[in-house]
């Protein structure tokens, strides 16, 4: 039977990195009752201090909530959390709802859907955008995929999550979107670095290119922001160059298998995988500008 978000529900949460325990923590904040599991423990003390309950692992965690979300670092880490050997899949509770935040293929969305409609879950595949700043301001987008009756009766946790959320379509549409984001995303960085690049192999300033794109047609929220970060040459990670580089060959492979050609992001991918080759650390994927500051 299923049971309406509120309040008193039970969530579970999965995935303690740089998007998942800002959001795990406004949860706790606004009242819910949250249970959370990561891979490496450490990262729930504070969730713990808050007022979160840690459960031993995926399985135990799926068993006791109404409202399970995941959002970790690719597809493999999804299905060990799932499938592993104390996968949450197995012990989800009918009625219950499963909300996958991460960012994987549609395909696997699409699996992960027909795995919960077996178990009698409603599921949604509900990526987000919006950055870490989203994920601690509560402010982040979701595009969802799946039933829009399960999306609005989860409504009262994404109030608390983000600012904005859209239903796209059915399972596995919100990969798609997410993917196709990040493809605007990864590409109009890219650009902007190449421009800086010209510009300053010129002998100008590339502040000055800023300040006149800030007023133009040019102009971008996600320039706004990483343009500061190709200036001073830091790229302390808001999202990651590794985790961006993995959502570009998520979308070139659901590209091959839609038969669409992607050539600007498929030039684009080279000149990430040259930087996160040889990067050292864990970067933002604004660091792509170091292919042009070697």
């Amino acid at each position: 039977m299923n049971s309406a978000i509120g309040p008193q529900s039970k969530i579970g949460f999965i995935g303690l990195g740089l998007m998942g325990k800002p959001m795990a923590l406004n949860l706790v904040k606004a009242g819910f009752a949250v249970t959370v599991w990561n891979r490496t423990a450490s990262r729930a003390d504070e969730l713990v201090s808050a007022g979160a309950k840690l459960a031993a692992s995926p399985r135990e965690l799926a068993a006791n909530c109404d409202l399970f979300i995941t959002i970790v670092s690719d597809p493999p880490a999804l299905e060990e959390v799932l499938w592993g050997a104390n996968g949450a899949m197995q012990s989800l509770r009918r009625g219950s709802i499963y909300m996958d935040s991460s960012t994987v293929s549609p395909d696997l969305a699409r699996k992960i859907a027909t795995a919960c409609t077996e178990r009698g879950v409603r599921s949604l595949d509900a990526p987000v955008t919006g950055g870490d700043w989203g994920a601690k301001k509560g402010e982040l987008i979701f595009m969802a995929g799946g039933d829009a009756a399960t999306l609005a009766e989860a409504e009262p946790v994404l109030k608390v999550l983000g600012k904005k959320w859209f239903h796209v379509g059915e399972n596995g549409a919100g990969q798609t979107i997410k993917l196709a984001m990040n493809l605007i995303l990864a590409l109009q960085v890219d650009a902007l670095a190449e421009a800086l690049a010209l510009v300053t192999a010129a002998g100008l300033h590339g502040e000055k290119l800023v300040e006149v794109m800030q007023s133009s047609m040019a102009r971008s929220g996600v320039l706004d922001v990483k343009s500061q970060n190709l200036l001073k040459g830091e790229y302390p990670p808001s999202f990651s160059l590794r985790l961006m580089h993995k959502d570009m060959t998520l979308a070139l492979e659901l590209a091959k298998q839609v038969s669409v050609d992607l050539p600007a992001t498929a030039a684009a991918y080279k000149t990430y995988s040259n930087v996160k080759d040889q990067a050292k650390e864990d970067l933002d994927y604004s660091a792509v500008m170091k292919f042009w500051k070697k």
